[in-house]
C-alpha cells in the first residue's frame, strides 16, 4: 500500500514513510515488467517522454503527487515524480538533473540526507536555477473522520500491519488487555480533531510557505479517506493557494474523481453524529475497490499483536495519549 506522511514522532513535519521500503530497482533484467511499468508510469522523470516547458516537480509522500494532479495545467506544467521514499539513488540522481532545469518546485518538510541521499528539502531547493521559484508544504494528517486511527513509525518494527497499514486504538487496547470503549461522545471527537489540527499548525509554523490547518471547518466527508490520506475537499483549495504563492498563470484542477482514494476506512455513525455529517455510515474498508471488513483487518491484526509482543508494547507506548484520551471517555 502506498502512504506516507508525518506521523507521531517528534521530527518536526519532516518526512517519514512509515514500514516496508519499496524495494530497489535497479535494472530492466532484475525486476523485468515491474521496472518497465514504472518507467512507463513516470515517462518524463526518466527521460522516456519529452519534457513540457517550464515545467516544475511536486515532491513529497502520496500526498505530493495528489497536489500535482490539481495544479498541473498546459500553463503550469508539473510531471509526474514517484513519491520521495520510492527514489532509488539513480532516481534522486535523475530528481537532481531535473530540478536544475525546473522552473518550480513544490515540497514538503524533508530531512537532509533522507535515506542516505540529498532528498532534503533544503538539498532540493538549491538545485534549482536561480530564477526558479519554490513553495514548501505541509504534510498532513486529520484525525477527526478517523478519531480512532494512528499511522506509527516504528524504526525498531518497519514492517506494516496486515491488510491495512493502521493501527486502531480499540484493538490495540483489546490486544493489550485494557478497556476502552467503543466509540466516543461528540466533545472527545471534536477534542482528537482539534488537537491534529494544533499539531499541523506548529509545524506549519516552522517555516513553511502554504497552511493548510484552516481548511479543516466545516468538516466533511471528503476531507479525509484516513487518517493521513486527505480527500478533495482539502486539495482543491490546497492547490489553489499553492498556483497563488507560484505567482504564475496557472489554476485549479478537478480531477473529477476522488483523490488518494485506493484507501478507505471505515466512516462509523458515532462520527457521523458528532459533526452532523451528510454521508452514509460505512463499517468496513474499502481497499483498491474492494470491501475489506473491518471484523477481518481486526481479527489479523489481534493475531500480529499477539505474535510480536514487543511491538506490541512499542504500539502501546506510542499511542499511549490516544488511548488515554479513549479510557477517559469510558
Amino acid at each position: 500500500m502506498q502512504r506516507g506522511g508525518w506521523d507521531d514522532d517528534d521530527t518536526d513535519g519532516y518526512l517519514h514513510i512509515m514500514g516496508g521500503e519499496t524495494a530497489r530497482l535497479q535494472s530492466l533484467a532484475d525486476h523485468g515488467d515491474a521496472v518497465i511499468a514504472r518507467r512507463r508510469h513516470y515517462a518524463e522523470f526518466f527521460g522516456e517522454a519529452p519534457l513540457p516547458s517550464e515545467f516544475g516537480l511536486v515532491v513529497g509522500n502520496c500526498q505530493a503527487e495528489s497536489l500535482r494532479l490539481v495544479i498541473a495545467s498546459d500553463a503550469l506544467p508539473a510531471i509526474r515524480v514517484p513519491a520521495v521514499h520510492e527514489l532509488t539513488a539513480d532516481d534522486a540522481a535523475r530528481l537532481h538533473a531535473l530540478l536544475a532545469e525546473a522552473a518550480f518546485l513544490v515540497v514538503q518538510p524533508i530531512r537532509d540526507d533522507y535515506r542516505g541521499l540529498a532528498l532534503g528539502t533544503a538539498q532540493l531547493r538549491a538545485a534549482l536555477p536561480a530564477a526558479a521559484r519554490s513553495v514548501t508544504v505541509p504534510a498532513v494528517r486529520f484525525a477527526g473522520l478517523h478519531p480512532f486511527q494512528a499511522v506509527l513509525r516504528l524504526p525498531d518494527f518497519p514492517e506494516d500491519p496486515p491488510l491495512v497499514a493502521y493501527h486502531d486504538v480499540r484493538v490495540v487496547a483489546e490486544a493489550a488487555g485494557t478497556f476502552v470503549p467503543a466509540q466516543l461522545p461528540p466533545g472527545a471527537v471534536h477534542a482528537i480533531a482539534d488537537a491534529s489540527i494544533a499539531e499541523l499548525r506548529r509545524r506549519e509554523a516552522l517555516g513553511l510557505d502554504i497552511v493548510a490547518s484552516d481548511l479543516f471547518a466545516p468538516v466533511v466527508e471528503d476531507l479525509a479517506r484516513t487518517v493521513n490520506h486527505p480527500g478533495n475537499a482539502l486539495f482543491l483549495p490546497l492547490g489553489e493557494r499553492v498556483v497563488a504563492a507560484l505567482g504564475a498563470p496557472g489554476r485549479v484542477v478537478d480531477p473529477g474523481r476522488p483523490i488518494l482514494a485506493g484507501v478507505r476506512a471505515p466512516l462509523e455513525e458515532w462520527v457521523i453524529d458528532a459533526w452532523n455529517l451528510d454521508a452514509a455510515p460505512r463499517a468496513d474498508w474499502i481497499v483498491g475497490g474492494e470491501l475489506l471488513p473491518a471484523a477481518i483487518v481486526r481479527e489479523a491484526h489481534l493475531a500480529y499483536y499477539a505474535e510480536r509482543p514487543d511491538l506490541l508494547a512499542a504500539v502501546v507506548t506510542r499511542m499511549e495519549p490516544l488511548l488515554r484520551t479513549w479510557a477517559a471517555a469510558a
